[in-house]
């Protein structure tokens, strides 16, 4: 019980409430945590204690035992410093804010890659002063071989090497690990 300070009437520690607010926001991040694939969870500092936890409840697919697992799991990571606990917050909120910025820079790409189909050459010029070490021939190929296949109405292959090659022009593919994490269409080509 929480009970009350003798001298001053304050109250000695949280509400009930307010245990339960901390208990939820603890099953929240339980829950973002079983739901990283291992690469992602590796980055995230999480005691050793906890990642057999974390593993137990990725491995049961039953709905009830995985709510129950998952329970027990946010009961273990109630037991770490607050400390860990946002380390753990921060490291999720970071993660999540890289995935922002990617996705807004994809739909940069995007725009420019309609823009560039719809606007011809001038929008090539305008892409062109911004980027000047660009490949003027092979985005001018691209562009028309684009235009083209809208015209006439086959499958968007030279739709998606534009992408690529925007992509590699606008956001630098000079470090692969960034054009491979941004490389969505590549299973499509593979097929063709």
């Amino acid at each position: 019980m929480r009970g009350r300070d003798e001298e001053s009437g304050e109250f000695l520690g949280p509400s009930r409430s307010q245990k339960r607010r901390e208990a939820l926001d603890v099953l929240e991040l339980a829950k973002a945590l079983v739901e990283l694939t291992p690469a992602q969870l590796a980055r995230v500092p999480v005691p050793e204690a906890t990642l057999p936890h974390i593993e137990e409840t990725r491995r049961i697919t039953s709905n009830i035992a995985h709510k129950r697992q998952l329970a027990f799991l946010a009961k273990q990571m109630r037991k770490l410093d607050d400390d860990e606990l946002q380390a753990m917050r921060d490291a999720l909120d970071e993660k999540s804010d890289a995935s922002r910025a990617e996705a807004a820079a994809l739909h940069r790409v995007e725009a420019w890659r309609a823009k560039l189909v719809d606007g011809g050459d001038d929008a090539l010029s305008e892409l062109l002063d911004m980027h000047p070490d660009a490949d003027r021939q092979r985005l001018r190929q691209l562009v028309r071989n684009a235009q083209d296949e809208k015209k006439r109405g086959k499958p968007p292959r030279a739709f998606r090497e534009l992408f690529r090659e925007l992509r590699g022009v606008m956001l630098g593919s000079g470090d692969g690990d960034e054009a491979d994490a941004l490389d969505i269409d590549r299973d499509d080509d593979a097929d063709e």
